[in-house]
């Protein structure tokens, strides 16, 4: 877990936005927090993740801090691994957690999100979704060309705010529905769910989702390299270069102040070789907001409805 997701779950009261993407906390203000990273000036160390955070905040070992995490978030039992799984792809350094027998936890999550039942039942059946034994998250995984697992990432499905990629999992090969025919079209999205959102939507508008190639990022951010040009997220660059058949690029990132301006960057960088449409959810912060709003399912953010009326009066 990066550590602003930790602050903004756990330790919000301490919390204090310096600028725009940029975030210190009200005890320590030499500290800052940006595009993924951390600094505390005054000690001169930084990092990515909450639990080197903490161990130099507590003053505590690795094992210490991930126990103080662990008794703030509620987690008990976050990393479960299948050692039969773990050997098998251990040589692509990633290790899948342990398989659940059952998937009835996941798929009623998913369905709580108003994504199509029938589109869960297909992606559990080709092994792209599963259940996590032991706390029942839902898993998401990703496979290269040769169908080798590369990446899996866990949520909760409960009211935690569990969010965590498998130890060793390669970005390169995130969440996705491939098209079953050559398309030179690609949608981007920042989560899973987002993606499984849209494919919902279309499948409602009679719309066949198996003819398009739908990609969560696992997140975003537009992380700056030393000379301050922007780095695309590498499942971009990776799936572009192994589809050099690829001409238009769809981005459905989220309505935040983040979405919009990672959306900015993307366009601005890849309209030099690509079309790319900027195509955020006509209303809510994220694709499965508009979707939860559409199905007049009770999830949706409480802005979603004074967003959709704004637009109403703008016509």
């Amino acid at each position: 877990m990066d550590l602003l997701t930790y602050l903004q779950n756990y330790e919000n009261y301490d919390l204090k936005q310096v600028s725009n993407g940029t975030y210190t906390t009200k005890t320590h203000d030499s500290l800052r927090i940006s595009n993924g990273l951390w600094n505390w000036f005054s000690r001169g160390i930084g990092g990515r993740t909450a639990v080197d955070y903490i161990k130099a905040r507590e003053n505590l070992n690795f094992i210490g801090a991930v126990k103080y995490i662990y008794e703030r978030t509620g987690t008990h039992r976050t990393f479960i691994f299948d050692d039969e799984i773990s050997k098998k792809y251990e040589d692509k350094n990633v290790i899948i957690p342990q398989k659940s027998e059952s998937c009835k936890r996941a798929k009623s999550y998913l369905l709580s999100r108003g994504i199509d039942k029938e589109i869960i039942e297909e992606c559990i059946k080709n092994h792209l979704i599963y259940e996590e034994k032991g706390n029942e998250n839902v898993v998401f995984v990703g496979y290269d060309k040769n169908k080798n697992i590369r990446y899996a990432f866990c949520r909760a499905t409960n009211e935690n705010r569990i969010m965590r990629e498998a130890k060793g999992s390669d970005k390169k090969y995130t969440f996705r529905l491939d098209s079953v025919k050559e398309n030179n079209r690609v949608h981007f999205f920042e989560s899973s769910i987002d993606l499984l959102s849209y494919a919902t939507l279309m499948k409602m508008k009679n719309l066949d989702f198996h003819n398009e190639n739908l990609i969560s990022l696992g997140g975003i951010f537009i992380p700056q390299t030393n000379d301050g040009v922007a780095k695309i997220p590498i499942p971009i660059t990776n799936f572009l270069k192994e589809n050099s058949n690829i001409n238009e690029i769809h981005l459905h990132l989220d309505n935040d102040e983040v979405g919009r301006n990672a959306s900015k960057v993307l366009k601005n960088i890849l309209s030099k070789k690509y079309r790319v449409l900027d195509s955020p959810p006509p209303a809510g912060k994220d694709c499965n907001d508009y979707l939860c709003y559409v199905k007049k399912i009770k999830n949706f953010t409480k802005n979603t409805n004074e967003m959709v009326a704004q637009r109403e009066r703008a016509r």
